[in-house]
């Protein structure tokens, strides 16, 4: 004699296991993504903190080409960058803040990135030797 008490068991696992896994494989997407977006933030910082801190360098050159290279690789990943430098007679710094692009509806993930450094002078050998 069979049982019939399972007659469509399968059908009903599927429509509650699908969609769990395919939520799965988008949050791996979207940590992909905010990780892909944090190094390519990371790397403008980095571009606009040497350009910044070089001897006659401003922060304004810094800025310049920090988003400069921002509008050349974070078209996709990063949505909404902004860059922030500073200058002082020994330090800069650089400040980029985004958004990682959305996989997952309503899920926003906040992208930060920073540089900072001495300020490259010139430094007269006092000893005179």
């Amino acid at each position: 004699m069979l049982l019939r008490g399972d007659r469509g068991a399968v059908s009903a696992e599927l429509v509650i296991a699908t969609p769990l896994l395919l939520l799965m494989l988008l949050a791996i997407v979207q940590f992909a993504l905010w990780s892909h977006a944090t190094h390519i933030a990371q790397a403008a910082a980095s571009q606009g903190l040497a350009v910044t801190r070089a001897q006659d360098g401003t922060a304004a050159a810094g800025s310049a080409s920090a988003q400069q290279m921002l509008d050349q690789l974070a078209r996709g990943p990063l949505t909404g960058a902004s860059v922030s430098a500073d200058r002082t007679a020994t330090s800069a710094s650089i400040r980029i803040s985004g958004t990682a692009t959305s996989v997952i509806p309503f899920l926003h993930l906040p992208v930060h990135a920073e540089a900072a450094g001495p300020v490259e002078r010139f430094v007269p050998d006092l000893a005179g030797g």
